[in-house]
């Protein structure tokens, strides 16, 4: 079993605690990303599964062996680096065989093999002979997955292996990344700061923030019930908007807006915190633009008008707060005009505005948020 575990794992440097509690368990066979800004300690969790970091506190363990003293050749890990890392006076092919050649007694006839499927999988197999001066960008990057694929280890690391690609090539690598795992079937853990990468490509999500996890979930439950404030922020593009808000009766109020909510709904928010300080939260997607006014629209002044292709983000003003709608291409308000926002209530998000945790969630655990409208 591949199975990666964390129990709480902290990483220090002299008096600074850069990770903080890590308690998270990945499944054999699972695909994890790890993303966050940076500094939130993604790539030193990576570096001490690797062993290229010394771990502080707690264990880690790969299937039933606590590794932290482990060196790292022995781990049963291949690790796949931001640069790609290859030798530049060595062949394609001699590059993929140089870690078994080096690391371990493997017969040349099988080391041969390996090069040669993992070549094959990878779509090299016309550049073995070539250096790596003469190969493009995402073969360069091919080389150095395929490096890690020869080595037929436990987990695969990966730091950021994409990030020095262009856009459209970036955007190959990742389905060619994820037919590769769906291939090998082998345990992953993915380093991005792209949450775009994360979104598309993982299983699972643990998003960092100042060395603490806040939260992990599948790309769906990350996006659609965000566990706190900088989740909600982090996830999504464009971002999440946010007003400050206080629920009088049935009624969310801020600045320049009244908003209707059920009463079920508003019973909920009031069986959820006993702060009278929250945080509406509402996806550009979630919104549109309604005909006439209501007590479930929100008057705004358009800003600016931008078209996307088959889109278009209107950013508006609602009192002294920017409101980001994405529309269709056809809806095309002018600069200055009034519209209404409208938006359902079971899109919305609410937040204690003193600790950003997310008022639908309990214990980290997403709340089924729809409910029938009663008046």
């Amino acid at each position: 079993m591949s199975r990666v575990t964390f129990d709480d794992v902290i990483k220090k440097y002299d008096d600074v605690l850069a990770v903080k509690d890590i308690n998270l368990e990945i499944e054999d066979g699972e695909f994890v990303s790890l993303l966050g800004p940076s500094g939130s300690g993604k790539s030193t969790v990576l570096r001490m599964i690797a062993g290229l970091e010394d771990i502080s506190g707690g264990t880690i363990s790969i299937g039933d062996r606590v590794i932290n003293d482990i060196h790292p050749r022995d781990r049963g890990i291949a690790m796949v680096f931001q640069n790609y890392a290859l030798y530049p006076h060595m062949t394609v092919r001699d590059n993929l065989a140089y870690g078994l050649k080096l690391t371990t007694d493997i017969e040349e006839d099988v080391i041969d093999r390996r090069v040669e499927e993992a070549a094959e999988m990878l779509g090299i197999e016309d550049h073995l002979d070539k250096k790596p001066g003469n190969l493009s960008g995402g073969q360069q990057q091919r080389v150095a997955t395929g490096r890690a694929i020869v080595r037929e280890p436990e987990v695969f690391l990966m730091d950021e292996p994409l990030s020095n690609l262009d856009a459209k090539l970036k955007m190959h690598m990742r389905t060619e990344l994820q037919r590769i795992h769906d291939e090998l079937g082998t345990t992953t853990v993915y380093v991005t700061h792209d949450q775009e990468e994360a979104m598309t490509m993982s299983d699972r999500i643990v998003i960092l923030a100042d060395g603490h996890i806040q939260q992990v979930g599948t790309p769906e439950e990350i996006y659609n019930s965000p566990a706190n404030l900088f989740v909600a922020d982090f996830i999504g593009s464009p971002a999440m908007n946010f007003f400050d808000a206080t629920l009088d009766g049935s009624f969310l109020t801020g600045d320049g807006f009244e908003y209707g909510l059920s009463r079920t709904r508003a019973d909920e928010v009031r069986g959820s915190t006993t702060t009278a300080n929250l945080v509406l939260g509402i996806r550009p997607e979630d919104a549109h633009i309604a005909d006439t006014p209501s007590e479930n629209t929100i008057e705004a002044t358009v800003d600016v008008v931008e078209p996307v292709g088959s889109d278009n983000y209107i950013y508006a003003n609602v009192g002294s707060q920017e409101v980001t709608i994405r529309v269709p291409a056809s809806v095309k308000p002018t600069v200055g005009d009034i519209i209404y926002i409208e938006f359902n209530e079971n899109d919305v998000h609410l937040f204690d505005a003193d600790t950003g945790v997310n008022v639908f969630t309990i214990e980290g655990r997403a709340v089924d948020r729809t409910v029938e409208s009663t008046s």
